[in-house]
């Protein structure tokens, strides 16, 4: 499990480097502004006026499914690690999560849609989601989640999920076509400089570890050559 001790300056720089990114996450949901990028031309004689925050009951309401969202999975990712240490299977352990998630799911589904035409599946995008869900969402995704919780620890495994929120802006551009805010770019260089900042507080903590283990190491044969 991740060791945070205040007083050192490595676990100082991870925590704030976690706090900007994730701020940068919620200014590019939150803020838009002006336009910087857009690959549409609007003909249009009328002045630009930026964005403003704009919070009705439905922005309020997804904020606090989001955040509940994040604290879920930021348990799920401590009892993984736990788990982890007691059963060293990432596959097994793998196909376990994505068939518990499937039970959850369907039954989710079969108490808040009781409609037997959202069940039915055809060969277009309602065939093709949950196939591309299942696979690469739950399969490759949840396999490599644990793979990394196993090697680096909870803590580098979430240092990435603000990413998220930056690839979404940038594929939405290149293939939606959606437009590029001055709020998503703000966003997107707090987001790199709090996720270098919690890396390199990972990293500063690798080293005094090393450097306390060889210093105690040292010790020890300082006292039995004497």
């Amino acid at each position: 499990m991740e060791k945070i001790e205040i007083s050192k300056r490595s676990s100082q720089v991870k925590i704030l480097g976690t706090v900007v990114a994730f701020s940068g996450a919620a200014l590019m949901t939150l803020y838009k502004g002006i336009t910087v990028i857009s690959l549409h031309i609007h003909h249009s004689h009328q002045s630009v006026t930026p964005s403003k925050v704009f919070l009705d009951k439905d922005s309020i309401k997804g904020s606090l499914m989001l955040v509940t969202s994040y604290v879920s999975l930021s348990a799920f990712y401590i009892l993984q690690t736990a788990t982890i240490k007691m059963y060293p299977a990432p596959i097994a352990l793998t196909s376990l999560t994505c068939l518990s998630g499937a039970i959850l799911s369907t039954i989710m589904t079969a108490i808040l849609d009781h409609k037997t035409s959202s069940w039915k599946l055809s060969w277009n995008i309602s065939l093709f989601a949950p196939i591309y869900s299942g696979v690469v969402i739950f399969g490759i995704t949840v396999y490599v989640q644990t793979l990394a919780i196993r090697l680096k620890g909870p803590v580098f495994m979430t240092a990435f999920r603000p990413l998220s929120t930056l690839i979404v802006a940038i594929m939405g551009l290149l293939i939606l076509g959606d437009a590029l805010y001055i709020g998503s770019v703000i966003g997107a260089m707090l987001i790199i400089i709090g996720l270098y900042a919690t890396l390199w507080g990972k990293e500063k903590e690798k080293v005094e570890k090393l450097l306390e283990q060889t210093t105690s190491e040292q010790a020890i044969e300082i006292k039995q050559e004497k």
